[in-house]
């Protein structure tokens, strides 16, 4: 590959993540709440997106590309965390902290939703993001029947999760 099609690789990558950066960030949220880690799951995402960059076909609308990599990404790092499983000291107290109730509810959501399988959380997430139910199966890789019926098994999960 010559500089010149490096450099244009470069840019239209960059104007890509530019584009879709709202995107992955969300999907990076919805894997942890801690800042940090956040940013680290950004990162990998990024790395991850660039490496199949030039390799992508089109064949689907890039959103749903970025979103794919965003969530497989997320979910690996997530079930190798889970796995070695470690603690985290932390003070867990933040005296600047709104707690007023919508932001009580938004964070009891949270909690919820963290609690769910990663795949499940996967399928959330995408339906907070307002895509149809084609899209989604399209992004994770099932039917648009199967991502209406898990959606109603995970509300029902929701709703009968504890707010501990």
């Amino acid at each position: 590959m010559n500089k010149t099609t490096m450099n244009n690789l470069e840019r239209q990558f960059a104007q890509t993540v530019a584009e879709h950066k709202s995107t992955i960030y969300t999907v990076c949220y919805m894997f942890s709440q801690d800042a940090d880690e956040v940013n680290d799951l950004f990162q990998e995402v990024l790395v991850n997106l660039w490496k199949g960059f030039e390799n992508f076909e089109h064949r689907s609308d890039i959103k749903t590309w970025i979103y794919r990599v965003a969530l497989n990404t997320c979910i690996s790092i997530d079930r190798k965390k889970r796995r070695s499983a470690t603690v985290k000291l932390t003070m867990d107290i933040n005296l600047f902290e709104d707690q007023d109730a919508d932001t009580r509810q938004v964070d009891m959501l949270h909690k919820r939703i963290s609690k769910l399988q990663p795949f499940d959380r996967a399928i959330v997430l995408l339906w907070l993001e307002n895509l149809s139910y084609e899209e989604i199966g399209q992004i994770v890789g099932i039917t648009a029947k199967n991502v209406s019926v898990r959606l109603f098994r995970i509300r029902e999960q929701l709703k009968n999760m504890s707010n501990d």
